[in-house]
């Protein structure tokens, strides 16, 4: 079994297709993340010019809560009360980053993409769920609505001064945590790899190997432990690049992150394992499937927007908890941002079932495959 291993490493190993996207690519992806926005909590912002058009219907309230903007943090906007043309005008010369129509429903205008128009966004979005919050509290419990209100206007407040498990929120890290998922999930290139060897109708290899008297689960075993051992690999090393080099802020116990890592890389490459087992599907459909699971997966959890995954909890929990990627990124804040250890081991053994579930799977696939001829 060990000669099995070791010869399945280093065929692995001399493959493009499985040394560059699980290890090469989150290492180039994590180190553009890194000079994109990893200190961003370290910059010093200079106030946002945005400009505020009203319309024929007015909003007070909306006018309300951006004055409280104002007077919690001076320095994050500066509004300027315009006509449509002038704002229009001003955003096309750059003068202002956005303009908000103060109708009954806000809006925003912005003709580009930067931190000062993610804050604006922001600011929208904090409206449209405090707006949510105060009509929720209306319909089932309208005596306390001064009391939310007030509560309310304290958050700021609130938020400094405590965090949960006494640990604070870094809104960058979440992209990492997606990142290192993202690279968990890449290890199905190289489980991919492993199926197509064991396989006689696609590669000589897997002729000369399918008419050898090894067991057929003594094979997959070898194959699936070998191409977890370079998967598992794979992610320790982005994990030390990204603590070590980096020097991102990961407060997390290292012998956590390294057990996170460890199921993380066993269903990346069962994934692999089993889609590449579907004989009925062409090489190239397969490739294509591994690549939408892959980025679907890691754009719900967070890895392109940063609400998404907080989107998809409010809207469809269920994806969360079945979400390879949303599980491992999730496991990672249970201990670097919220002290949650039940939870921290529902995502793994989560992401153990569905481990074994696709191993088995696909040790019935490959099983039943016969051949006429090799």
């Amino acid at each position: 079994m060990l000669h099995l291993i070791k010869y399945d490493i280093l065929v692995k190993l001399r493959n493009f297709n499985m040394t560059f996207w699980p290890l090469i690519f989150p290492l180039i992806l994590g180190t553009f993340f890194f000079f994109a926005f990893g200190n961003l909590n370290d910059a010093d912002f200079e106030t946002v010019q945005v400009a505020l058009v009203r319309e024929t219907t007015d909003n007070p309230l909306f006018d309300f809560y951006l004055d409280q903007v104002q007077k919690s943090d001076s320095d994050l906007i500066s509004l300027h009360e315009m006509t449509e043309p002038k704002a229009l005008a001003a955003l096309k010369n750059k003068e202002i980053s956005g303009i908000y129509h103060a109708g009954m429903t806000p809006s925003l205008t912005i003709n580009a993409h930067g931190i000062p128009e993610s804050i604006l966004q922001s600011i929208l979005e904090s409206y449209d769920n405090s707006l949510h919050t105060i009509r929720t509290i209306l319909k089932k419990h309208p005596s306390g609505l001064l009391n939310g209100l007030t509560q309310m206007m304290d958050t700021r407040d609130l938020v400094q001064e405590v965090s949960p498990g006494g640990k604070t929120i870094d809104g960058t890290s979440q992209f990492f945590y997606a990142l290192i998922a993202m690279a968990c999930l890449y290890g199905c290139f190289i489980g991919f790899g492993s199926a197509i060897t064991l396989q006689a109708n696609l590669t000589a290899l897997a002729a000369r190997r399918s008419v050898t008297p090894t067991h057929k689960l003594k094979l997959i075993l070898s194959e699936q432990i070998s191409s977890f051992l370079i998967g598992y690999v794979d992610v320790i090393i982005l994990l030390i690049y990204l603590r070590n080099i980096l020097k991102l802020d990961f407060q997390g116990q290292i012998g956590k992150m390294l057990l996170i890592s460890l199921f993380g890389s066993l269903i990346g490459v069962s994934m692999g394992l089993f889609i590449g087992s579907l004989s009925k599907i062409g090489e190239g459909i397969k490739v294509a499937v591994i690549l939408a699971i892959s980025m679907v997966c890691s754009f719900l959890s967070g890895l392109m927007n940063s609400s998404m995954k907080d989107t998809v909890e409010k809207h469809c929990p269920i994806i969360n908890r079945i979400n390879p990627a949303a599980l491992i990124s999730d496991a990672f804040y249970c201990i670097n941002v919220y002290d949650d250890p039940a939870r921290y081991y529902r995502n793994l053994l989560t992401l153990a079932v569905m481990s074994s579930a696709l191993v088995f799977a696909s040790f019935l696939l490959i099983r039943r495959n016969r051949y006429d001829s090799i």
